[in-house]
This record gives C-alpha cells, sequence and structure tokens, in this order.
C-alpha cells in the first residue's frame, strides 16, 4: 500500500496503464491479467503467465490514445505473433518513454465506464456509463458525488437510458450488480482518500460472463503549483 501511495502523491502527471491498475487493484477492483515486458525476452514468460488469446499494447503515461495510434494488438494467439506485435509497437513508440503491456484478452460483449472527476465547487464525483469507443458518442452516463454509499451505486444502475443492458441480453447473464457497485463505490473512494487524484478512467469496464473487469484504466493527478 505504500507504493500506492508514493504513487498517488506525485503530482504533475498521469499514472500510466499499468500504474493505475495497481491502484484500482488495490481498492479491490477486479483488473485484468497483465505483465509489464522490459523487453522481448519477457514475452515467453508473459505467455507462460497469460496464455492465449492476448493483448499488447503501449504503457506510458505519455500515450493515451493508444488505439487511434495504433499501438494495441489484439487476438494474438500464438508466440510469432506475440513477437511481431510487440515490435510494431515498439517501433510506433519512437523515442515515447514507456514500456509493452501484456495482457490476457477479455471475451464480452457489453462494455462500462467508471471514472471520477475532481468538480472545483461539488469535489469528487464518479461517473457510470456505457462505455467502449463509443462513450464520448452515447452520452448515457450518470454521476454521484462522492462518496457513492451502495445504495447510490445502484441508483446510478437505473439512470442511464441504456440499463438494461445489465440484465440478461441475448444468451449472456446479468451482470453481478454487487460486484459492480463495489467498484462504482471504490472509485468514490479513492477520489476521498486520495486529494491529487483528479481523474479516473476505467474504459472498458468488460462484462465477461457477468463479471465486470477493469481492462484499461487511467489515473491522472493535479499537477503540482
Amino acid at each position: 500500500m505504500s507504493m500506492i501511495k508514493t504513487l498517488l502523491q506525485d503530482g504533475g502527471r498521469n499514472l500510466s496503464e499499468y500504474e493505475s491498475k495497481k491502484v484500482l487493484a488495490s481498492y479491490n477492483i477486479p483488473v485484468v491479467n497483465e505483465m509489464m515486458l522490459s523487453n522481448a525476452g519477457d514475452l515467453e514468460t508473459a505467455v507462460k503467465e497469460i496464455g492465449f488469446p492476448m493483448v499488447l499494447k503501449a504503457c506510458s503515461p505519455e500515450i493515451v490514445h493508444k488505439t487511434e495510434k495504433g499501438l494495441v494488438q489484439t487476438g494474438i494467439t500464438n508466440l510469432n505473433e506475440a513477437k511481431s506485435a510487440y515490435n510494431f509497437i515498439i517501433k510506433g513508440m519512437q523515442k515515447t518513454e514507456g514500456h509493452v503491456l501484456a495482457q490476457k484478452m477479455i471475451k464480452g460483449l457489453r462494455e462500462l465506464v467508471v471514472g471520477l472527476v475532481r468538480d472545483p465547487q461539488f469535489g469528487p464525483c464518479v461517473m457510470f456509463g456505457l462505455g467502449g469507443i463509443f462513450t464520448e458518442v452515447l452520452e448515457d452516463v450518470s454521476f454521484r458525488v462522492a462518496p457513492v454509499s451502495r445504495s447510490d451505486a445502484m441508483d446510478l444502475m437505473e439512470d442511464i437510458r441504456g440499463k438494461k443492458i445489465l440484465d440478461s441480453f441475448r444468451g449472456m447473464p446479468p451482470v453481478d450488480r454487487n460486484l459492480l457497485a463495489e467498484i462504482i463505490t471504490a472509485v468514490g473512494k479513492i477520489g476521498i482518500d486520495h486529494n491529487m487524484v483528479q481523474e479516473i478512467d476505467i474504459n472498458p469496464l468488460i462484462i465477461s460472463e457477468g463479471k465486470p473487469i477493469a481492462v484499461d484504466a487511467t489515473i491522472i493527478l493535479t499537477k503540482r503549483t
């Protein structure tokens, strides 16, 4: 926990995806199984620990929109593909400081977003809604001022227009709302516990077999003045 505290007190920068998910995991938010790669030689270890299918992506606090820059390679099914994807990402990062992150590829058709913004008037406010690449287009999100209770979290789920996506849907099981409520309340607690946290963005929060799991995340810290 001391490492988490150190990360969240180091103002003036974004946390990398890897660092951000370390913070989330410390608050018992489910995150995807992943491993940071220092070099191509780490790929074989990653394959043993994570398995296929695998995702490789650039991991740097300087890179936020990785997909748009072609720095996310999905559906990797063997070591040769992994090596090729690794080299492609390293080349695409150019002189950007960072590493490559290997992740278990999570299968799920439903994607949600959970986040936090620190409002000048109200303080930390928790956001919940439909996630994925269309979050900004759909704009189907709701907010609550932190701290967020379990009851508040349940109300957030009812507030979005697309709330039926949380129910049984086309043969998929209903979303575990209790676990989702725990994630929402935990995000609010991070904002309450750490004044340096300006924003949190967990997107997508993929629903796999009814369980939400954080696949990508960013935490932005307040700049020191």
